[in-house]
């Protein structure tokens, strides 16, 4: 873990569908790479490697919770598709299933410059690796370091 688990902030959510525009799933979706590949060569000269990562997001609703304030290890904009340019906000993330804890980052394109498929104020949008077999609906926590 970069942090101590134990001191980071857990909150219960249950894992819901996304647009499928992150990950290329949609058959309607402009990207149909997907943002999160179209992203990731942005990301890597930034600094910020995403290889480790499904090329997706995992979606997380907190509701009733909102997801708590914590400081980015990623905070700048990128013109990644033509002359498309948002501001993305990375944050550090774990997500506990089953009793594995798996390392991530939430994954915030701000709503001021995002075009399109908002989430409601509770989703979180995780990076993560791949996780197989777990359904949607699942139950998980959702932790952040520093919002103890």
């Amino acid at each position: 873990m970069r942090n101590d688990p134990t001191s980071w902030r857990w909150l219960p959510g249950r894992r819901v569908p996304g647009h499928g525009v992150a990950s290329g799933g949609a058959a309607d979706s402009p990207y149909p790479a997907g943002t999160i590949a179209l992203q990731a060569p942005f990301f890597r000269a930034r600094g910020v490697d995403l290889s480790p990562y499904f090329q997706g997001t995992l979606n997380v609703d907190l509701a009733p919770h909102l997801p708590p304030a914590v400081r980015p290890v990623f905070d700048g904009r990128l013109r990644w598709f033509g002359e498309l340019e948002e501001r993305f906000l990375l944050m550090p993330v774990a997500l506990r299933h089953a009793g594995i804890v798996h390392e991530g980052l939430w994954y915030y394109p701000h709503p001021e410059t995002k075009p399109a498929h908002f989430q409601r104020p509770t989703v979180v949008e995780l990076l993560l690796p791949f996780i197989p077999d777990l359904a949607l609906q699942a139950q998980v926590e959702v932790g952040f370091p520093g919002a103890g």
